[in-house]
């Protein structure tokens, strides 16, 4: 009994009652985390995400810096650079300058998020391999959920924590603890950032380096006015504002852009060390960065790799995804000027500031945070804090503006070129501190309603969170076009150094794990360019990504020998157009995918039936 008594006695009065606390909020935040994966969880649907993940099992498979996904416009790179090295002229048919026999060089993804993800693949016991039915991972004996896509959301839901961890933190040394616990919870609540996390993309691991920026810029603005680590601190400071500006932007190469607002945070407030700072956080940034850039430049001469080209994706030479799908670009076309690159700046630009900044983070905080930068702050760290956060939302508009290209039109949201959500945690944190200056000034009937006040305006802000736990759930299968069981059927009938092409050639990379070329720009003379020049194409799997795409602009006005007419001529007239190398395809996969291999590899069995297909009768 006296143990007993103790033991109440500390829960009641003594430390046992934080560590209970402690407890009750941790118990919530798994609670939070196994409701949303129940309700709200989806396998991946971006294509960044599976060409991450797929890059990343390469590594944990000892398979080196290479891709699955193949790019044309990747081979044409790789090509060029290898036959200007070489010096060959002409050049030698039969040798693989465009490095596509064997493991291709991956030149999309920078190496930060594959390489997190290569760890994480090495500790956690990954299934590639949809089995037989289980709870959980399937619903009524059919495929739900896939579990390297699942494990790989968890692992970003945990960085998500430690950013919510890193801004309460901030949030309480530099305001007080009840801006830090709302600034969390309402964190907590966002539910973009949640959908983020169970993207697979590598947002959350660039948000927790951003944080990780901010906590050393606010070091080095308390050290130049009140010192207390001297001057080897605050070059450590520098040296780890310029490390995290690098490993950002290894994580994604627009990030690199934001040294910008770094030095520009040094010149205003580090004082007289202002330039030595600068300096030293610059060559840290670039000593990072370059041994990356020189292997990009050394494999295909672009020093990001065809990220380089990013600025004339998008634009009137190269709409949507043709510059990425071109055996041989041309540059040197007429449209190439400067009125093109300020066309993209402004129009993108125009659409950032009219519907992605008022609705930033998914909440109604951001009114406030707008508001916010009109008040003064008596804190000289808030206010240095909040001309950063400006600098920083006028390059990242900059930035995503001329960044922008298709991947942003598939998923207007959820993407790697969404920069701007990165300043989630921090406007959170300034939109909570106006909304309590404002509270100051309310004439409150009695001191209790103070916390109604602050609990009501939780709630509302919590609301877009809260109806994901409503009626009626999510459906985690991203069909169409992705389905996981069919796509490792037709990729399981391949050999492992064979090549496919698609048009999800980085779903059959990471779902299937086989060697897949984007589908070129034309079924007849680029198609041939591949199959006769670089490598055989063994089988074309097409989805509903083109089977059910528009009929006018991408099928008709495409050309005459467009993958939409190959799909008219293979199902309207039942044949193959006679030059076509491919010529057997399985039964049961019209209408919705189409599937042609240069002879039977399939076994007696039915294909995988689809979401929205009906179960194939067995033979």
């Amino acid at each position: 009994m006296p143990f007993l008594q103790d033991v109440i006695h500390k829960i009641e009065v003594g430390s046992g009652m934080r560590y209970l606390k402690v407890s009750l909020a941790c118990l919530a935040v798994v609670m939070l985390m196994v409701g949303y994966n129940w309700r709200s969880y989806r396998n991946f649907s971006t294509q960044e995400a599976m060409d991450a993940a797929q890059v990343g099992r390469n590594l944990a498979e000892g398979n080196g810096y290479t891709t699955q996904f193949v790019r044309p416009f990747s081979l044409y790179l790789v090509k060029k650079r290898s036959e200007a090295r070489f010096g060959v002229v002409p050049p030698d048919k039969n040798a693989d300058y465009a490095h596509i026999r064997g493991r291709h060089p991956d030149l999309a993804n920078p190496p930060g998020y594959p390489c997190v993800l290569a760890a994480l693949m090495k500790v956690l016991p990954f299934k590639w391999v949809i089995g037989p039915p289980k709870p959980f991972w399937s619903q009524n004996g059919r495929f739900w959920r896939y579990e390297p896509d699942f494990l790989i959301s968890l692992f970003n839901e945990v960085i998500f924590f430690a950013v919510i961890l890193l801004t309460f933190l901030l949030a309480r040394r530099l305001f007080d603890p009840g801006v830090a616990w709302l600034s969390g919870i309402l964190l907590l609540s966002c539910e973009l950032l949640w959908r983020f996390s169970v993207s697979g993309l590598s947002t959350l691991l660039l948000l927790l380096i951003f944080m990780g920026l901010v906590w050393c810029l606010v070091f080095i603005e308390r050290e130049v006015r009140e010192p207390k680590w001297g001057l080897r601190g605050i070059r450590l400071l520098a040296v780890a504002a310029g490390l995290l500006v690098g490993l950002g932007a290894l994580t994604r190469y627009a990030f690199g852009w934001m040294m910008v607002p770094v030095l520009l945070f040094f010149i205003l407030f580090a004082g007289q060390r202002r330039a030595a700072l600068c300096l030293l956080a610059l060559m840290v940034f670039a000593a990072v960065l370059s041994p990356w850039v020189y292997r990009n430049y050394r494999i295909c001469g672009a020093p990001f790799g065809t990220a380089t080209f990013a600025v004339i994706e998008g634009t009137a030479m190269f709409p949507e995804n043709k510059l990425g799908r071109t055996l041989e670009p041309n540059f040197s076309q007429p449209g190439m000027r400067l009125g093109t690159f300020t066309h993209k700046l402004l129009s993108n630009s125009r659409q950032i500031l009219q519907n992605d900044l008022p609705r930033l983070g998914g909440s109604w905080l951001t009114p406030l945070f707008l508001a916010g930068l009109l008040l003064g702050f008596n804190s000289p760290a808030i206010r240095r804090l909040r001309y950063f956060l400006m600098m920083s939302l006028a390059m990242l508009v900059i930035v995503q503006a001329m960044g922008r290209t298709q991947l942003s039109e598939d998923s207007p949201e959820l993407n790697s070129e969404n920069l701007l959500v990165l300043l989630v945690p921090l406007i959170f944190v300034l939109g909570v501190s106006l909304f309590f200056l404002l509270l100051e000034q309310m004439k409150l009937l009695f001191l209790g309603m103070r916390y109604f006040v602050v609990g009501l305006f939780a709630f509302i802000m919590c609301l877009p969170m809260a109806f994901t736990f409503l009626p009626p759930s999510t459906i985690p299968v991203m069909y169409p076009p992705y389905y996981p069981p069919a796509i490792q059927q037709v990729s399981g009938w391949m050999k492992e150094n064979e090549l496919m092409m698609s048009d999800i050639p980085w779903a059959v990379a990471w779902y299937g794990n086989r060697q897949c070329i984007w589908t070129t720009l034309d079924a007849q003379e680029q198609f041939f360019a591949v199959n006769d020049l670089q490598k055989p194409v063994r089988a074309l799997y097409l989805t509903p990504q083109t089977m059910d795409s528009r009929f006018l602009t991408q099928w008709v006005r495409a050309g005459e020998h467009s993958w939409g007419n190959f799909v008219l001529d293979s199902m309207l007239r039942r044949e193959i157009p006679p030059t076509f190398p491919l010529r057997e395809a399985p039964s049961g996969f019209l209408p919705e995918q189409l599937f042609l291999t240069d002879w039977k590899r399939w076994k007696m069995e039915p294909p995988v039936t689809t979401p929205t297909a009906a179960p194939a009768k067995k033979k």
